[in-house]
């Protein structure tokens, strides 16, 4: 890069994408500074400590490490390790106490379907192929949402017969392929699944997205030794060791236009940051709050009219190892009433500490996060003391719900820490507390990086793919190719080109 001013971006916050699309822009030569609020990285996807306990904070499983699968090429591309072990079954779904193993291998899970829903044959069939074309278009970079005309045409390259003919399928829902004789059991199952993986149900759900969310389990599903933060940390120190910084305890609270068109980023603690780019890893209604009056208006219009995505409750237990259940699993989902709409308590995700992972609990002790999907609106109370009736009564209705999968759990419990939707908002900042990014329905709704400011971008779980550590991995990926291709077609900047087509090639 020679002659060439080298970029200064600047990201703000420590989460899986903001880290990812940081470390990516280093690799290519870039001057990158990320600013994180808390104490540690990860985010959502973040692992934090209380009384010897190591709590994952929200996302507790992570696929996407098989060959081809977005974390597996990001390690290709740093030459890093990721600190994980493999779990077959992925999960456990009682369904009103009825057990469906999550098997990895296919004819296992075949046979599972058999056992449970034999009349349910042809969807799985279709969307196991649905899902086969979804997986090979995005391990092809299938640019999509298209924001530039370079997008138009990597995506017209990315096309395949296959593709074609999966393509009337974007227009439908997962809803369209389920046979009209489904039984109660199979729809909340189905629906179950969509929630925790693509935030909505198979009515609403697109169908090519929602059978790649179906299939996660067999592309497999792993533990993190240590917590699901440990994947935010070897991103974070992979950063730091290879040239970029990072400053914790650094909440931007504003972000300032310059007439030369660069950026300045300003801290609550007063540190000023002028940038050449600005990658946040924020939500919309994140990124409008540090924009102010700077805001643009579609970004505007977006956060006026678009709904609020969902929060969780959250139980963080300590448990005595002695008083569980001997069970074959470390991770559970719950379906309480299958006549009933889910979240609320009515459906539960339970994951366990690995016995076998001394840093997670006290010696004879296993720590778990149960959560449940829960509107974010109906937790911000102005009376104390309803609010914490209602954090009680959620607080009975998971262990109740645990129960399912491990009785007599409430006798194990020596240590209760609940969350809401306005813990999550205290800890990660995420205006109203919300998590998980914005349900899968239509790919023709499909938001991308874009926030009505040319060298703005904004990366996370609100951008398509969006959900599960493996989407915001791809998501930032994409954004990272999006920043290198913005600045090398910037006279200044014009060095750059070289690298940006080396991460266009991956």
């Amino acid at each position: 890069m020679t002659g060439a001013k080298i970029p200064h971006v600047v990201v703000v916050g420590a989460g899986i994408g903001g880290l990812t699309a940081a470390a990516l822009l280093v690799k290519a030569g870039l001057r990158v500074t990320v600013l994180e609020a808390h104490i540690y990285p990860g985010g959502s996807a973040g692992t934090f400590y209380h009384q010897g306990y190591r709590f994952d904070a929200g996302a507790t499983l992570a696929g996407g490490f098989s060959r081809g699968g977005p974390h597996a090429r990001l390690a290709n591309l740093l030459g890093i390790e990721w600190p994980i072990q493999p779990v077959n079954p992925a999960w456990i779904t009682f369904i009103e106490g009825q057990p469906i193993f999550q098997w990895a291998e296919r004819e296992r899970w075949r046979e599972e379907i058999e056992q449970n829903f034999p009349e349910s044959r042809s969807f799985w069939r279709m969307q196991e192929w649905l899902a086969e074309q979804a997986w090979q278009v995005s391990a092809r970079n299938f640019p999509f949402p298209p924001q530039s005309l370079r997008d138009y045409g990597d995506l017209v390259k990315a096309l395949r017969p296959s593709t074609l003919l999966a393509a009337p399928f974007a227009l439908l829902t997962v809803g369209h392929l389920l046979p009209r004789s489904s039984s109660k059991l199979l729809k909340a199952f189905v629906d179950s699944q969509l929630l925790i993986s693509a935030q909505t149900t198979s009515p609403h759900a697109n169908a090519l997205y929602g059978s790649a969310a179906l299939d996660l389990p067999r592309r497999g599903v792993h533990h993190v030794r240590g917590g699901i933060g440990q994947l935010a940390k070897t991103l974070a120190d992979w950063l730091t060791h290879n040239g970029g910084r990072l400053y914790y305890r650094q909440q931007v609270e504003r972000i300032a236009l310059r007439q030369d068109g660069s950026l300045l980023v300003y801290t609550r603690k007063g540190l000023q940051m002028q940038a050449d780019g600005v990658v946040a890893n924020l939500t919309p209604w994140g990124l409008a709050e540090v924009l102010g009056k700077s805001v643009p208006q579609r970004l505007q219009n977006e956060i006026h009219a678009r709904p609020k995505g969902w929060g969780a409750f959250t139980l963080y237990l300590g448990l005595k190892k002695a008083e569980l259940p001997a069970v074959p699993a470390d991770h559970f989902q719950v379906v309480v009433n299958a006549g009933r709409p889910l979240g609320e308590g009515n459906s539960v995700f339970i994951s366990l500490s690995p016995e076998d992972d001394p840093l997670r609990a006290p010696p004879g002790m296993r720590a778990a996060t149960l959560s449940t999907h829960t509107r974010v609106e109906d937790w911000w109370l102005d009376d104390r003391s309803a609010y914490e009736e209602k954090r009680q009564a959620y607080t009975e209705k998971m262990l109740a719900a645990a129960e399912f999968a491990l009785p007599g759990i409430r006798r194990a419990v020596r240590l209760c820490l609940p969350g809401t939707p306005r813990t999550f908002a205290f800890y990660t900042r995420r205006p109203y507390g919300m998590v998980g990014g914005f349900p899968q329905t239509s790919l023709l709704a499909a938001r991308g990086s874009w926030t009505g400011i040319q060298n703005l971008w904004l990366v996370g779980d609100s951008i398509f793919p969006g959900q599960s550590t493996a989407g915001v991995t791809l998501g930032a990926m994409r954004v990272a190719r999006q920043v290198l291709d913005y600045f090398s077609a910037q006279t200044e900047f014009g060095g750059l080109i070289l690298k940006a087509d080396r991460l266009h090639s991956t």
